[in-house]
């Protein structure tokens, strides 16, 4: 397994356009987050980093939106690195992060950032590119190595699941959209199909939906100590009969 931390910094994509069948893949993300937004309760959602401020999230139910991003976009709202978010602790009611920590050079950081600053039973989406997908496969092949794909981590769910249970947030849903078109371009081919109903954990991009969990502390009971059967006083009256029916 190679480290989360990377020495070097990563191309970072400015928008969905830039990235294979990007525009498509975006539409699909929005539909799903869309559902998955109106679940969410709370006043203040931030969206990190360029291709999560994109998203047109129309239908959650925090209206208060914020697209944080590194450098100047069309779409921002702040500008902060999503390493060191200039948030106050506890502020915020839930994070989207799409591929943001695809492209990261410490993801670990950009998750500890968000745990700092997300409210108790806050939501968080991640949003990632599958390394089990066809689109996986293509981060491997020899061609096209300029394509932004070969510069993505393709961490696996499992593994973005250990590190959000480290840091005390519970999984509460793991999707897959959409599959590749690396080999067809036709959106009703038989083998996606297939591939859609019978293993869906090949598909490209996977969202994980995660809230954070805090465990009241409560006071420790002391121990119940058990009263003697007779009192003390009883006893040295029988031990006294005792000593005196001695010849």
């Amino acid at each position: 397994m190679k480290p989360a931390l990377l020495d070097k910094k990563l191309r970072y994509p400015r928008s969905w356009s830039v990235l294979p069948s990007g525009i498509e893949r975006k539409a699909i993300v929005e539909a799903e987050l869309d559902e998955i937004t109106q679940q969410f309760f709370g006043y203040h959602l931030v969206k990190v980093g360029n291709l999560s401020s994109e998203l047109s999230l129309t239908k959650c139910s925090i209206k208060h939106c914020v697209n944080m991003v590194a450098k100047d976009h069309e779409n921002a709202s702040m500008r902060s690195l999503s390493r060191d978010m200039a948030l106050k602790e506890n502020s915020v009611d839930g994070f989207v992060l799409a591929h943001e920590l695809d492209f990261a050079q410490d993801p670990h950081q950009i998750l500890r950032e968000v745990d700092r600053a997300i409210m108790p039973d806050g939501d968080l989406v991640i949003v990632g590119f599958n390394p089990l997908s066809l689109t996986g496969l293509r981060k491997l092949i020899w061609f096209n190595r300029q394509s932004l794909l070969h510069e993505a981590r393709f961490f696996s769910v499992p593994r973005i699941k250990d590190w959000l249970h480290l840091l005390g947030f519970e999984v509460t849903q793991v999707k897959y959209r959409p599959y590749t078109k690396l080999f067809t371009t036709r959106p009703n081919n038989i083998l996606i199909r297939w591939c859609e109903r019978y293993l869906p954990q090949l598909a490209s991009v996977y969202i994980i939906v995660a809230k954070k969990r805090t465990v009241p502390l409560s006071p420790i009971k002391p121990k119940w100590q058990l009263q003697p059967k007779f009192s003390p006083v009883g006893a040295s009256i029988r031990a006294g009969n005792l000593n005196s029916e001695k010849p």
